[in-house]
C-alpha cells in the first residue's frame, strides 16, 4: 500500500488538479508550476495561430477539491431514476 500511496501522490499527476500531482498541490508548487504551462501554451499560440481556433487551456489553479466530496442524497424520480434531492 505504502507503494501505492507513494505513486499516488508523488508521480500521478491528476486531471482534477490540472495533471499537477497532490505534493505539488499540498507543496503549493502547482501555481508555479501551471503559470509555466500557460506561458508555453501561450507562446505556441503567438508561434502558430493557424492551429488555434479558440482560448487555450485553462491553467488557473483550482480551487478547493476534496478526495470524496459529500454527494446530496438520492431519491427516486420518475420512471425509477436516480435524482439528486
Amino acid at each position: 500500500m505504502h507503494e501505492f500511496a507513494s505513486w499516488y501522490n508523488g508521480t500521478h499527476r491528476h486531471s482534477a488538479l490540472k495533471f499537477v500531482t497532490p505534493n505539488e498541490r499540498h507543496e503549493g508548487r502547482d501555481t508555479a508550476i501551471l503559470a509555466r504551462r500557460k506561458a508555453v501554451y501561450e507562446a505556441a499560440r503567438q508561434r502558430h495561430p493557424e492551429r488555434w481556433n479558440g482560448a487555450t487551456r485553462n491553467w488557473k489553479p483550482v480551487g478547493e477539491v476534496w478526495l470524496n466530496p459529500n454527494r446530496p442524497s438520492m431519491v427516486e424520480g420518475p420512471e425509477n431514476e436516480r435524482i439528486a434531492a
